[in-house]
Order: structure tokens, then sequence, then C-alpha cells
């Protein structure tokens, strides 16, 4: 065994075939298909259908709901391996709605919903963001205004990822317009198929992450039953976003550990076998350094990401520590791939490298799932 070897003390022997399971997987089934996945700026419809039928999909939702009756380490083995691999996949949001519906839905939403998004057929989009409201969420214009039964949504909504191939998407809307600020918000989920009123935009044109759709929402009198509405209340839905957010910036932070570690192993590789001046890029002392500074902040990272997960599998990981994670763990993430970059010379800028298409997916993890300056917004309030 190398002497600088490492394995996180959340694996399990189980997690171990968990992870062999779905890194063949990502090699038989996604890989294949980047290219037409990022030329047309979306994964294939069946794409989800397979990922549910191999456990991909709610791996850490009980099994009673259609999960995999795993825990945060089978999702976190999920988020790792799609990133090591470079795949931007939207596996990640389906989790995310699914735990919104676990932890605040009635037993009909979970046993309506959950099988049916752990099978992949339907796919979940979180549409939070508004082309005037971004973190900050007081100024979502989007309402549901209840009508009998129904609840009648209008609105839109931008940078909604899944957005394209979503047919059930959690909205954040106005349930009530007489208050302000953050009071009145509600968490509605609307199946869209055949909705009347309801439209998707075209796909965003990104910096990066080609491959994984990103779109507006538009809902006219999109009516939708008044059960549909998330939790026994409502006004419920900023605290329930505030109390569900730590769970998307954990798996964020996942992602960038894993990407970075990924960055400094192929451009270990490619200064091996790359020749200047009559030697390897490697047999320089820039070369060695930088990579040895790129690794050791990689370990670092991952340390720290690892002390985290067990927090979470304990029950006891606070949202300070997430905040601290999420910020942290991008930044050095950014930090590393464009080293990696560098090393790799001109190629680096050439998107057939997987070193250029990790630097522009890289630049997106210090925005979504708040921006890394909320992220220290919540760890001051800790001083």
């Amino acid at each position: 065994m190398s002497t600088c070897s490492y394995e996180s003390p959340w694996l399990t022997d189980e997690v171990r075939m968990f992870r062999a399971t779905v890194r063949q997987f990502i090699q038989k089934e996604f890989l294949p298909h980047q290219d037409r996945w990022r030329e047309q700026r979306r994964p294939d419809a069946a794409a989800w259908t397979a990922a549910g039928d191999a456990g991909l999909l709610l791996a850490d939702v009980p099994d009673a709901y259609g999960g995999g009756g795993g825990t945060f380490a089978h999702e976190a083995v999920v988020v790792d391996e799609l990133a090591r691999a470079g795949i931007a996949f939207g596996s990640g949001i389906q989790s995310v709605v699914a735990h919104y519906i676990l932890a605040y839905g009635s037993e009909h939403q979970k046993r309506e919903w959950l099988p049916r998004m752990a099978r992949g057929e339907l796919v979940g989009a979180i549409a939070m963001s508004e082309p005037g409201a971004g973190s900050d969420l007081s100024g979502i214009q989007t309402t549901a205004r209840r009508d009998n039964g129904y609840y009648v949504v209008n609105g839109s909504k931008t940078f909604v990822t899944n957005g394209g191939s979503a047919s059930l998407v959690c909205v954040a809307a106005k349930t009530d317009s007489t208050v302000g600020g953050l009071k009145g918000i509600s968490l509605v989920l609307v199946e869209t198929p055949g909705l009347a009123g309801y439209r998707v935009g075209r796909p965003l044109d990104k910096v990066g992450m080609h491959a994984q759709d990103t779109c507006e929402l538009f809902f006219d009198d999109v009516r939708i039953p008044a059960a549909n509405l998330l939790g026994p209340a409502e006004g419920k839905g900023f605290s329930q976003m505030m109390d569900s957010l730590p769970y998307e910036r954990l798996a964020v932070a996942v992602r960038a550990v894993a990407m970075a570690e990924h960055a400094v192993a192929i451009t270990a590789d490619y200064v091996k076998q790359r020749a200047a001046f009559g030697k390897t890029l490697l047999d320089f002392q820039n070369t060695r350094f930088k990579l040895a500074e790129c690794m050791t902040v990689a370990r670092v990272g991952r340390v720290f990401l690892d002390h985290c997960i067990e927090r979470f599998l304990q029950g006891n990981l606070d949202d300070i520590t997430t905040a601290m994670a999420k910020y942290w763990l991008t930044e050095a993430q950014c930090a590393i791939v464009d080293e990696c970059v560098q090393l790799h010379g001109g190629y680096g800028y050439m998107t057939e490298y997987p070193i250029a298409r990790m630097w522009t997916d890289s630049r997106v993890q210090r925005i979504y799932a708040g921006t890394n300056e909320i992220m220290k917004e919540l760890i001051a309030c800790a001083l």
C-alpha cells in the first residue's frame, strides 16, 4: 500500500460494493454519451430510468418509499463517482427534492412521489431563484393563490437544474401576499406532464455543466391540487428551505473534493508524459511543488469532508460547519483545478481535455446552494 494512501473512515464493505456498482454503471451507461449530452444540453430521458434501475437514485431514502434504504454515505458515493467521471447529471437535485418530501410531506405524498422518483419515472427540480430574486428569497414574486381545492400558480423561475427534464417541481411561492419579507412563502409540488399554463424556456447558455439542463420555468394560471402543499400549513417554506439546504451543501462539498482529487490525478499523469526541453514536466521542480501543494490541499479537504460526513451520519452536523465545508472546499476546488489547467499549458484550455471541462464546471460550485458570500455570513453568525 502506498504511504500516501487514504480511505474515508465512513466507507464500509457494503458501501464499497455499492461504489463498485455505481462506477461500473457510469462507465458503461453514461460516459459513452457525454458528447451528445453536452451538445443537446441535457441527458437522455432514458438515462433517468436506467439510473433508477441501477439504484443510483434516492440511494439514502428508505426502501419503504422505494429508495435504496442506505445512508448519506451511499448518496456521497454517487455524487463522488459522477464528479470523478466528469458527468453533470442531476441525480443530486433528485435526492434533494426527495428529502424535502421525506421531511415535510404527508404519507400520501411520500407514497405517491418517492417510489416513482427512485425509479426515474419522475424527475425532480427545485424552483427557488427568480430573475429578481436569487440568494435573497424575500424577493420572490411567484404566487400560489388558494382557489377552493386548488392553488393557482403565477410567476417565473430561473436557474432551475433539471428544468427541461423535470416532471415534479418543488416551487417556492408566496401563498400570502399580504405579508412582506420571508413570511408567507410556501413550497408546493407541481407535477408537470400535460399541465395547462406550464412552460419550459430554452436551455440557458451556461459557461459549464453543459450536459446538465438548466432552464427558466413559467407558470401562467397553473392549477394544482391544494393537497400538493408541502407541510401541514402555509407559510413554512422559508424554514423548510433553510432546514434542507445543509443536505444540498454537503453534497456540493462532496463534489468539490472529488473533482479536486481527480484534477490532481489526471494532471500528475499528464506531466509524467509531456516533455519539454528534453525532459518531462514532472522533472521540473515547479511542477512537482505545485502538484504537491494541490495534493496537500485536496487531502486536507478530504479529511474535513469525512469529518462532516461522519457527523451527518450521526445526526449532529451543524449548519455552521456545513457552510464552512461548502465555502472552503469549493474555493479549494477552483484553485486546484485552475492550477492544474496551468500545468497542462495550452492543452488545458482545449475542451477536448477533461481538465478544461472541469475548470468550467467547477466555477458554479461557489454560486449555487447559496453563494460563498452567503456561507461567510452564516459562519460569521457564530463569532
